[in-house]
């Protein structure tokens, strides 16, 4: 609720969505029941005071380094994906101003008529007007994922935590989905996340969080209310750090 700022332990943040929360059950495209049920915790995150930043990612519609693998050129299939992140990037923007929160969309790669450039100094003012600032683009590189780019932005907008939003509860010591023994890790520090290779982030956005101290949460989007929660210092998912 707006005016419960006092009650978080983080009070600017960056989420990290997948383009696969867009997608819902049908595993493809964009849902829009699946985006209504992440835009109302993005609305109740928002109206607990928390200045926040958004980056989702395009698996949904491309994903490039899976193009790439089946033969299509990597930097192509690369900005095929970046492209992908606009389209998802939209989508949320429409639903949010839909149940009035404000928002910009700002795009690494310039496309003037469908989103704002993307230049910190005004990306740091519509966060402090209170709006709601969606990342697209990725880094504007190809060879960089969407969880460099999320680390990336978080970091030059000042955030105190990175949220990533999947679709387990949190780091597991193996994959939850294909091995039953598998068991949720509370706590885990940057450099046993790279050496165990638990696929939290890639190599390049876990190095950044560590240079900058930047913890991460990973928590299950599927929760209603994990992320706000999160914010309150209760302890879901896994923190890395």
């Amino acid at each position: 609720m707006p005016g419960a700022a006092g009650d978080l332990k983080y009070r600017r943040a960056l989420v990290k969505l997948s383009g696969e929360s867009l997608a819902g059950n049908r595993g493809f495209g964009i849902d829009p029941p699946a985006i209504e049920e992440l835009t109302h915790d993005i609305r109740r995150v928002h109206g607990s005071g928390v200045s926040l930043g958004l980056v989702v990612g395009g698996g949904n519609i491309m994903r490039g380094t899976v193009a790439s693998a089946r033969g299509m050129d990597r930097v192509s299939a690369d900005y095929m994906g970046m492209l992908a992140t606009v389209i998802n990037a939209m989508a949320l923007q429409d639903m949010l101003e839909q149940s009035g929160v404000e928002t910009r969309v700002m795009s690494a790669i310039r496309m003037e008529e469908l989103a704002e450039p993307y230049i910190r100094r005004r990306a740091l003012r519509h966060i402090e007007k209170g709006r709601v600032v969606i990342f697209a683009g990725g880094t504007g590189n190809p060879y960089f994922s969407t969880d460099t780019a999320a680390v990336l932005r978080a970091i030059e907008m000042e955030a105190d935590v990175i949220m990533k939003a999947t679709r387990v509860d949190g780091v597991y010591t193996a994959d939850p989905e294909t091995d039953p023994e598998a068991s949720l890790i509370d706590e885990i520090g940057y450099l046993e996340v790279m050496t165990r290779e638990l696929g939290v982030m890639d190599a390049a956005a876990i190095s950044l969080c560590k240079e900058n101290a930047l913890p991460i949460v990973v928590l299950n989007i599927k929760r209603p209310g994990a992320i706000l929660a999160a914010l309150r210092g209760e302890r879901i998912g896994t923190l890395v750090a």
